[in-house]
């Protein structure tokens, strides 16, 4: 386990991000045991916040970009995401417009609706606030219970 700490600790902040990026998109991947790993190894709380927050929304937008595209045979392809996720998530976005962003760091569903963000060609910049601010409330709640071990 030291071993797997150390090669964390290595990679640092620029792990966090690039782990947070990869989570942010539609790849199946923990960020969250990442950043709980690296927080319990002694690096900075807070440094981690913006790096994790950062990756995770900069992958949101990239399925927000490819959503975009108009292509919902791409979106089942590459991104994996079905077109029933992206349907429902468009039908919340009647109501909420895109302050539906907010949920985005919902486990499975928070892809969804960062590609039907980018499809139903919501504003790019509330949607990336929106996103942004769903990330960052993630990753405060996870700190912070981190810090309570």
């Amino acid at each position: 386990m030291s071993v797997f700490f150390a090669l964390l600790e290595s990679w640092g902040y620029w792990g966090m991000f690039i782990s947070a990026l990869i989570a942010g998109t539609v790849f199946p991947f923990s960020s969250e045991i990442v950043l709980s790993a690296l927080q319990l190894a002694g690096l900075d709380p807070v440094r981690l916040f913006v790096a994790a927050t950062m990756g995770n929304t900069a992958g949101s937008m990239i399925n927000y970009w490819v959503g975009s595209l108009g292509k919902m045979e791409w979106i089942e392809k590459y991104l994996r995401v079905e077109r029933s996720k992206v349907e429902r998530a468009a039908l919340w976005m009647e109501h909420y417009g895109a302050w539906i962003g907010l949920l985005s760091f919902v486990p499975i569903v928070g892809s969804a609706i960062s590609v039907a963000l980018g499809f139903a060609r919501a504003n790019p910049w509330l949607s990336f606030f929106t996103i942004l601010m769903g990330k960052a409330i993630r990753y405060f709640v996870l700190i912070f219970i981190v810090s309570l071990f």
